[in-house]
């Protein structure tokens, strides 16, 4: 599934606390984000073609929750750059961010933290 940008915005908004109206939607996003409540209704229309969200009736209100997991998301999203990018490869990704980015002290410890947890599980 395709997601853009903007609707991954409206997609953290629900998978942080589900189900939510529109006008829900558009409060919590109201200072994050400088989009006008139509376009979050059209993000939200999009969301729903692509059966990413559902919307329910709740009287005179529709109420939206997610279809889809951000755990699977994020895998896919994250599994669909490694491979484009880093030809299904971690190490040159972090190799990348380490030379460009410069990882903070405590990424490198989260990482080792990581490294040594998966070790310690084979």
């Amino acid at each position: 599934m395709n997601i853009s940008t903007a609707e991954s915005v409206v997609m953290e908004v629900l998978w942080r606390k589900h189900p939510r109206s529109a006008e829900e939607i558009v409060a919590e996003l109201h200072d994050e984000q400088p989009w006008q409540e139509a376009t979050i209704k059209t993000l939200l229309n999009r969301l729903l073609k692509k059966r990413a969200i559902a919307a329910k009736k709740n009287g005179r209100h529709y109420l939206y929750s997610p279809l889809i997991e951000r755990t699977s998301y994020l895998f896919v999203q994250s599994s669909g750059l490694i491979d484009r990018l880093f030809n299904g490869r971690v190490a040159p990704l972090v190799a990348h961010f380490s030379e460009h980015r410069k990882l903070s002290k405590k990424d490198v410890e989260e990482l080792k933290r990581l490294i040594h947890e998966m070790e310690h599980e084979r």
